[in-house]
């Protein structure tokens, strides 16, 4: 059976089904993956373990969410800053020795200034010590199922073991979004000023017109350019991970090619309503010969446009049923095939009662069926 639109109703799981779309990126590794939908629309070394430079600050965020969810910690709360923090290379918010540093503040240098100052001061104050925080991390990591990650450090810094997949940090952007949305805004601030410098959040992807409202660049000369992202367009969001890209233009460019991909040659769509027939199913000596199937709920899926014309539904149940069917019994299941994606399976129910047939009418089937095998 062919229909020209199609299904899916998938909470984000992120049990991620690898796509067979034609389509390639020039990054080292990467995933895209629709929200909603969990479906992966590309994946190219996506369980690799890479080094993630400043990508991995979205794990010291997380953990920093969590202190502030749990209630152990406001986002008005000082943080101390040590020597060790101060003194740290690379990308700074500028936090000085001695400088008592809220929570608030911490979090956009962070986000917005890659602060590489600020991720030590979150670790030293919540854990002690770098070490024990990265440790800690670490741990964390394996309760939430990212596998591959593993921390040396709060920043990103090179370390040959700190490491994580781009499966794992789109599995941790993910969680940033839906466990704690009171923070996500953050993400999306274009600027932030401390210590009378003002600096421009590193995400280009911001000011493209897209959708884009997060999450956090980096780069080594080891790891190369590399970009968690995400943009919203109508009811769909789309989250993606590129790195090894060559230059920061190179890294923005690419980000934004697989983003309109996406989000244009994709549509979630409905393709059964609840409570629709889908097929028929025989009924063995019940008052009428066959019974309504239907589904509970409504059912729609990620679509590729390409695809409309080529999606199949078939209904299997073992059959015929035997009478009496109450309304609402599970019979069967449908199955819905969408080119390029995993097949999909939905139970399918019984439409209305169906009562077993009289006493005459059941000598009658059983009379027949006696002579047929006779025959």
């Amino acid at each position: 059976m062919r229909l020209a639109k199609i299904l899916s109703a998938i909470v984000v799981s992120l049990c991620f089904s690898l796509p067979v779309f034609a389509f390639d990126t020039i990054a080292s590794s990467a995933l895209v993956l629709d929200q909603s939908s969990g479906t992966v629309l590309l994946a190219k070394n996506d369980d690799r373990p890479v080094p993630p430079a400043s990508m991995s600050k979205l794990m010291t965020l997380n953990m920093l969410f969590e202190a502030l969810q749990d209630g152990r910690i406001n986002l008005d709360t000082k943080f101390t800053v040590s020597k060790k923090a101060s003194e740290k290379g690379g990308s700074k918010m500028f936090v000085k020795q001695g400088e008592r540093v809220s929570v608030e503040n911490l979090i956009r240098g962070i986000i917005v200034h890659s602060g590489n100052d600020a991720c030590i001061v979150v670790a030293e104050n919540l854990a002690g010590s770098e070490a024990d925080f990265a440790r800690i991390m670490t741990a964390r990591a394996r309760k939430l199922d990212m596998n591959e990650s593993t921390f040396a450090n709060a920043t990103g810094w090179p370390d040959p073991n700190h490491r994580m997949s781009a499966r794992d940090l789109v599995a941790l952007a993910n969680r940033l979004m839906t466990q704690f949305p009171e923070y996500y805004g953050y993400f999306q601030e274009r600027n932030f000023t401390w210590a009378k410098i003002t600096q421009n959040n590193r995400n280009q992807l911001l000011g493209l017109g897209i959708g884009a409202d997060g999450l956090k660049t980096g780069h080594t000369s080891e790891a190369g350019y590399g970009l968690v992202g995400t943009a919203r367009q109508g009811d769909r969001r789309v989250i993606l991970m590129i790195n090894g890209l060559q230059s920061s233009s190179e890294r923005t460019a690419e980000a934004e090619r697989l983003m309109n991909w996406a989000f244009r040659q994709f549509a979630q769509e409905t393709l059964i309503k609840a409570g629709k027939n889908v097929a028929q199913a025989n009924v063995w000596l019940g008052k009428t010969k066959t019974v309504a199937l239907e589904v509970a709920d409504d059912i729609s899926a990620l679509v590729p446009y390409s695809a409309r014309d080529d999606i199949k539904m078939t209904v299997t149940y073992d059959g015929p049923i035997q009478a009496p069917i109450t309304k609402g019994a599970e019979l069967g299941v449908l199955n819905i095939d969408i080119p390029g994606l995993p097949s999909q399976n939905y139970p399918v129910f019984a439409a209305a009662d169906v009562g077993a047939g009289g006493i005459l009418k059941r000598m009658r089937v059983s009379a027949n069926k006696l002579m047929k095998a006779v025959n």
